[in-house]
């Protein structure tokens, strides 16, 4: 069964995807990881976005895994690296580049095959994984959002400033929207959860009943 799902950047999909994975026994597949990985890799390179080819050659020399918790590149963890605001900031490099974009949707769904999987992104559901049983679209308010990210960097020791996170959350969702291909839209048959006022632990209860009803409903019609 794959569990696809979707959202504008800062909803949260990472933790609250990877608790629900724990919970239902299921594998669980970042691939926002992916694409930051493809963009550290970039950056490593001293490439650009106008390093469009490179950047491609680049993603497809790369050996990227996961053991569950950590995202290798290569074989080194670069689990903390990838989420460093220099990466977030570069990871369109890869995510607008169509040839990368396929390279990576390839190999999750290679990653995926014939395993349980609770998979996160910004087109699982409409793109990776068009036929997924169960689809999820996790949305918050751009300001919910905002501070989300806001706090997890602080939490790193960081520095930070509000507004330029707003801004930089402002500019990431036009990117995802206007990306020719990948785009971050809803599909028509996910069910929209929006996490405004609701703790991490609540937003998992959720997903798991949807996830459930729809195990038992696929279930009842075979």
């Amino acid at each position: 069964m794959i569990v696809a799902i979707d959202g504008p950047a800062g909803a949260g999909k990472s933790s609250i995807s990877r608790r629900l994975a724990e919970r239902l026994g299921f594998a669980f597949l970042d691939t926002g990881a992916m694409y930051r990985a493809v963009a550290l890799a970039a950056l490593r390179r001293g490439l650009t976005e106008r390093d469009g080819e490179q950047i491609a050659r680049l993603a497809s020399e790369l050996t990227i895994e996961f053991d569950g918790t950590h995202t290798l590149l290569n074989g080194e963890d670069v689990s903390r690296a990838i989420r460093a605001s220099e990466v977030a900031a570069a990871v369109h490099f890869a995510a607008d580049n169509v040839a990368v974009r396929r390279q990576l949707v390839e190999l999750q769904r290679k990653i995926a095959a014939g395993r349980d999987t609770v998979t996160e992104g910004r087109d699982q559901g409409t793109v990776a994984f068009p036929d997924a049983e169960c689809k999820v679209f996790l949305t918050a308010s751009r300001h919910e959002r905002a501070r989300r990210r806001y706090e997890e960097l602080i939490g790193r020791g960081e520095p930070a400033h509000f507004d330029e996170v707003l801004k930089q959350i402002d500019d990431r969702d036009r990117r995802d929207a206007e990306r020719p291909v990948g785009a971050l839209t809803k599909a028509p048959d996910a069910v929209e959860v929006f996490t405004d006022h609701m703790t991490l632990e609540e937003v998992v209860d959720r997903l798991e009943q949807i996830v459930r009803e729809k195990t038992e409903k696929c279930t009842t019609e075979k």
